[in-house]
């Protein structure tokens, strides 16, 4: 147990609780934007540390996850080049004329993303295809609403499967030396059987988005050859996101962020493609990157409270009794989806590791809890519009579009997201218990 960890309810945990909760009130409710919201909610949140003594101006600066914010940069700035190829419109009509139907398409593109995030992170994937399915849709004269919230949801769930299809599986492979290969045959089955059950609520709470409409006809009449406006800046992208890719397989081995392997295919690919500066930095969603920065702020202060601490010692503490070890796997796979529901599922697995290691040297038999740590915090990305970074980014090509109807909303994303979540858990946490031996061993 770490030393500093405070194992009862004190002030300094009321108030930074009291400005968490008020600051997604505001994000929720949508009174005011929610990049300022987080800006507000993180200076109240340092302003309070620094009076209360619980958390100082450089644990605020060190809470903001560079890495992360980095990484997203790069891409942006990566599929910014690649759509003035006329790479994405040769793409969207190969899939549109693959789709006859609108339930098709959606499960062509949710069944691309979740592949692809199990070979780079979710994130990654869902900056590519966010703009991508908007102007499948703009071309098949359809609402782009269920099929970018399918693909986030989808893109969190295939990010489960893998070290390194989400970064708190990076964490959890990292401390308790879980390789590829491993995480892979331990989260794939329960994926597969998550991604089905997921995809066929979604198709159902989305049967009347999705109902055929008089306008979509199946009939995309369109020479995708034509598409590719500058095949030479198309290849250079193409390669520089190959270098990524192949990078964020072996970035561990080499002791390299993710966030510079994106940099090292970026500098590469804006060396010989030369784009024009400002036209690419214009393309970077900066409103998304301050909004997580002033989201880190926030939890980073919960954090350093001893608040989350003394969620996960009170969880860690039951697994202490060997006859209550599934039990305390299934509280911790609820309790990470819960909260990752609602603050990012990174801080809470970088509280959750040194607790979870810390049983072992009591004869805990920890196993089985990473697995269950790595599942609730995948799932519970799926409750609402900021549980995974995935999900903003879909948010926020939404807000963009002038489609009727394609805005997702906080309480939307709620009422179609939180029965997708609870499903995901309850599905997840029955095949956890039968086939305990499996994750146990």
């Amino acid at each position: 147990m770490p030393e500093h960890l405070n194992q009862t309810l004190n002030s300094d945990m009321l108030l930074a609780g009291g400005i968490l909760l008020a600051a997604y009130v505001l994000i929720f409710s949508e009174v005011i934007h929610r990049t300022h919201a987080a800006v507000i909610g993180a200076a109240v949140m340092t302003m309070a540390g620094l009076y209360s003594g619980f958390y100082t101006q450089e644990e605020a600066l060190m809470a903001i996850d560079a890495n992360t914010l980095l990484l997203l940069c790069g891409m942006m700035m990566m599929v910014s080049m690649l759509k003035k190829t006329g790479g994405f419109e040769y793409l969207a009509i190969r899939i549109a004329k693959l789709s006859s139907r609108p339930q098709i398409l959606l499960i062509n593109l949710g069944l691309a993303v979740s592949l692809i995030s199990m070979l780079i992170d979710n994130v990654t994937t869902v900056i590519i295809f966010a703009p991508l399915t908007v102007l499948i849709c703009r071309m098949l004269v359809i609402n782009p609403m269920p099929f970018l919230v399918a693909e986030a949801m989808l893109s969190n769930i295939g990010g489960i499967a893998t070290l390194v299809g989400d970064p708190p599986n990076i964490m959890i492979g990292s401390a308790a030396g879980i390789d590829f290969n491993s995480f892979l045959f331990h989260m794939g089955p329960p994926v597969v059987v998550i991604w089905c059950l997921t995809t066929a609520l979604i198709l159902f709470t989305f049967r009347r988005e999705l109902a055929q409409t008089i306008e979509y006809t199946g009939n995309v009449n369109l020479d995708e050859s034509r598409a590719i406006k500058d095949h030479r800046s198309l290849f250079i992208v193409l390669a520089g996101l190959v270098v990524i890719v192949v990078l964020f397989f072996i970035h561990h081995h080499l002791h390299l962020y993710p966030s510079f392997v994106t940099f090292i295919g970026l500098a590469l690919t804006v060396a010989f493609v030369q784009p024009d500066p400002e036209e690419l930095l214009n393309d970077v969603e900066w409103p998304v990157l301050v909004f997580f920065a002033g989201l880190f702020v926030i939890v980073g202060g919960v954090k350093h409270s001893g608040l989350l601490g003394l969620i996960g010692y009170e969880l860690a503490a039951v697994a202490q009794d060997p006859e209550k070890l599934l039990i305390a796997c299934l509280l911790l796979m609820w309790a990470a989806a819960l909260l990752s529901a609602i603050v990012d599922n990174i801080p809470f697995a970088v509280t959750m590791i040194p607790i979870v290691l810390s049983l072992e040297q009591r004869g805990v038999n920890i196993t089985p809890m990473w697995w269950a740590l790595a599942l609730g915090v995948g799932l519970g990305g799926n409750g609402s519009h900021i549980g995974a970074t995935a999900n903003i980014i879909c948010v926020a090509e939404s807000e963009r579009c002038d489609i009727p109807g394609a805005r997702i909303t906080p309480g939307l994303w709620i009422r179609r997201g939180a029965p997708v979540m609870l499903v995901g858990l309850v599905t997840t946490s029955v095949l956890f218990t039968v086939f305990f031996e499996f994750f146990a061993g």
